[in-house]
């Protein structure tokens, strides 16, 4: 019997979610850990949210929202009708069902138990099978400087819905953080290390950009292999095309995804995925020195992402 490839996902929300729910399409024969970006949690009516773990955790549990994507299907709204009676803010929507899993994590890290562990336990009361972990137990914020001045992520992304030109990022924290010793192992016995079609900015980068996280990454024999976020000179969804030019400075294309990784992480990415509509970019992104791959990379249908996880899967080593 043949034993299953061990493929390690770096990964946002909602494509990273997608990403991941077509590795796990390949059943027994992928043994998939999913790395979750924490940059995005927020501390809201004195609950802790971790919003990209939570959208993969559902995706894996199949319970997800897919028209939203983000928070759980069929969803009732009880408690935020009466939060908005009480006068509490509701901008950033909390259903029935969502609000359980916030409460439970909340009441076990208050209890002393990391993050990880947490993690872990909810996603396996949820029957998922892959091993998801937050990038640290240690709190990073992301941080976003608009016209308005420095913004929580959250209140820019959400409450604010993404509208802003975006001049400055920063990771409140990440000086302090580090991954956790169930993230380093799971780098050390990857067979393909796989950077989701996530924002490189605000979902990669607080991955990435963790203490040692990069020399972990170095280490490995392992190929490391991004999907770009951009299709057609646009992204499917949330703001990285605008990020593209307003913080990294290239424009809004898969070679301008490659030259970002080139520069800001050298050598990091061996592979750049692009898809088929961007085949003209493959001589520019092969000129940054990293290698394109041209297949199709919308994944929006199931088997889409079946088969790009399954191309991918024959990259590792």
């Amino acid at each position: 019997m043949t034993s299953p490839r061990r493929v390690v996902l770096l990964a946002g929300g909602f494509g990273g979610a997608r990403m991941a729910h077509g590795f796990a399409l390949l059943g027994d024969a992928v043994d998939l850990t999913v790395i979750g970006n924490t940059g995005d949690d927020i501390e809201l009516h004195g609950l802790h949210i971790s919003p990209d773990l939570d959208t993969v955790m559902y995706t894996l549990a199949g319970m997800a929202n897919e028209r939203t994507g983000w928070g759980v299907r069929d969803e009732t709204w009880s408690a935020a009708e009466m939060l908005a009676r009480y006068g509490q803010p509701t901008w950033f929507s909390l259903g029935d069902r969502d609000l359980a899993t916030h409460i439970t994590r909340s009441s076990r890290l208050a209890a002393g138990a990391r993050l990880t562990t947490v993690t872990a336990e909810l996603a396996r009361a949820l029957g998922v099978r892959a091993a998801l972990l937050p990038m640290s137990d240690d709190p990073v914020r992301t941080k976003v400087r608009t016209a308005q001045g420095w913004l929580d992520f959250q209140d820019y992304f959400v409450r604010r819905g993404h509208a802003d030109d975006v001049l400055e990022l920063r990771f409140e924290g990440i000086e302090r953080a580090l991954p956790s010793a169930e993230v380093v192992r799971s780098l050390e016995a990857a067979d393909v290390i796989v950077i989701a079609p996530s924002n490189p900015f605000v979902s990669v980068a607080p991955i990435v950009g963790l203490p040692g996280m990069i020399e972990a990454l170095g280490r490995q024999p392992a190929p490391v292999v991004a999907v770009s976020p951009i299709v057609g000179g646009a992204a499917l969804r949330g703001p990285a095309a605008a990020m593209m030019g307003s913080v990294a400075k290239q424009p809004p294309t898969s070679a301008g995804v490659a030259a970002h990784y080139a520069v800001t992480w050298p050598g990091l990415v061996d592979v750049l995925v692009i898809d088929a509509a961007d085949a003209a970019e493959a001589a520019a992104v092969a000129a940054t020195g990293i290698e394109p791959l041209v297949t199709r990379t919308v994944i929006g249908q199931v088997e889409d992402r079946r088969r790009l996880a399954e191309e991918l899967l024959r990259l590792g080593r």
